[in-house]
């Protein structure tokens, strides 16, 4: 009785594996089946012709694949023109803001001296009332300055030295005063004439600065305007390549006929074979507890200092943020501006984020205060050659004029707020356009 189980475990391990084998067989008679019938046997001249339809219609995907190829070239161009232009509305804003700055600073400045003006000429007017009042009164008093009456009163030569001594100094006094009055109107005014030279100038700056804002603007509109048309004719190139393609496919079809299936489903076949004997040694290898597969440790940068390693982790922070024209400060992202063309079209303005320079304002928001222009963000450091950068570094896209910036991380690699529609990204260094020095703010 105790060989009972055995037995039929025997048996039910034996109907197992003939389950198994029917299985494969019903598997392998099932795949045969699924094998197309053979192909027609075209003739000839049919071959012929149809390959030369073919061979047409590739030539025609070839031409359209280098005028595509052409176009979206000329697109990439004026995509970089039209992030150069943002960037110059960028710096137009920056300045006109300036201007403004200056321009109260001096109209202030002016007022004051205008009013320091006013109030020594009201100084001097008075000084000159009262030295009339003395001189009348004295006149009166038959003591006119230089006339004999002012000295027939006196009762002995002592008393009319005295007399004449006192005449002259009250005299002396009233005019020196005046005097140093009427000089400090003049040092007074000339200092009201300086500041309304200086509130003209920083006017004119002011206007200055309003009309290239206004310029900037105009020019990034046409920008916007022409990548836009470029933008339409590839994507009709697009169109008709993807048309052509298609014609192609049907062409190459028609020769390859049922050959080209029978040829296809062969290396489908083939695939399928692989993926079962990879899933049949994966099964051998869980069942013998060796399935896990060691996972391989990502190699880490060492950091270059502390700083560096600071200004990384807060531009990192950001991965994900959406793309905003002018957002970003030294505290966060903020909600970006109005640029009249690209910007406003994706709704920027609307938008919390980062703009290119935005972002490297507040990664090295703890190291240094950068302006909001990535052209003078190429001057707020040390350059340092291309072939020299290193982790932490700014890399800056020309070329010539600056519009764009990004930190470099190292191995290849850079983060950066890309374009409107974007968001902040970790990406490979585009050398295309690059500028050729990096700007080291830290070591």
């Amino acid at each position: 009785m105790p060989k009972g189980p055995t037995v039929g475990a025997g048996l039910r391990k034996g109907a197992a594996v003939g389950a198994l084998a029917l299985v494969a067989l019903l598997g392998a008679t099932g795949t045969g089946a699924a094998v197309p019938p053979p192909p027609p046997n075209p003739s000839d001249s049919e071959l012929e012709a149809s390959r030369g339809a073919a061979d047409s219609t590739a030539d025609e995907v070839g031409e359209l694949t280098n005028r595509l190829a052409e176009a979206e070239a000329r697109l990439a161009d004026l995509q970089n023109d039209v992030a150069l232009k943002m960037e110059e509305a960028n710096r137009a804003l920056v300045d006109m803001h300036a201007a403004q700055d200056a321009a109260d600073q001096a109209e202030r400045e002016a007022n004051a001296a205008r009013a320091e003006a006013d109030g020594a000429a009201a100084a001097i007017e008075s000084a000159r009332a009262q030295l009339d009042q003395f001189v009348s009164s004295s006149y009166q008093q038959g003591s006119t300055i230089g006339s004999v009456g002012a000295y027939l009163g006196s009762e002995s030569p002592k008393d009319l030295l005295a007399r004449a001594q006192l005449l002259d100094a009250v005299s002396g006094s009233q005019l020196d005063a005046l005097e140093g009055m009427q000089q400090a109107r003049v040092e007074k005014s000339n200092k009201d004439a300086a500041a309304r030279k200086a509130l003209e100038v920083a006017e004119q700056r002011r206007t200055e600065a309003e009309n290239a804002k206004a310029a900037a603007d105009a020019a990034q509109a046409a920008a916007v305007q022409a990548r836009e048309g470029q933008a339409q004719r590839a994507n009709e190139l697009e169109a008709d390549k993807r048309s052509v393609e298609r014609q192609l496919y049907a062409a190459q079809s028609r020769v390859d006929g049922l050959e080209g299936q029978r040829q296809r489903y062969e290396d489908w076949l083939a695939q399928k074979e692989r993926e079962e004997r990879q899933r049949a040694q994966q099964a051998a290898m869980s069942s013998s507890g060796n399935g896990g597969a060691a996972q391989e440790s990502r190699p880490v940068s060492a950091p270059a200092g502390a700083s560096v390693e600071s200004v990384i982790s807060r531009a990192m922070s950001q991965l994900g943020v959406t793309y905003a024209w002018g957002g970003g400060n030294a505290s966060g992202p903020t909600r970006g501006i109005r640029d009249g063309g690209v910007a406003d079209s994706y709704g920027d303005y609307n938008k919390i984020g980062f703009d290119c320079s935005g972002l490297m304002i507040y990664a090295f928001a703890g190291v240094k205060s950068l302006p909001h222009y990535s052209g003078y963000q190429y001057n707020s450091g040390r350059k340092v050659p291309l072939s020299q950068m290193r982790r932490g570094d700014m890399l800056f896209w020309g070329p010539g004029r600056i519009h764009h910036v990004a930190l470099y991380l190292g191995d290849g690699q850079m983060i950066e707020a890309p374009y409107s529609g974007g968001s902040v990204r970790v990406a490979p260094v585009r050398y295309g356009g690059i500028m050729p020095y990096a700007t080291r703010l830290i070591g």
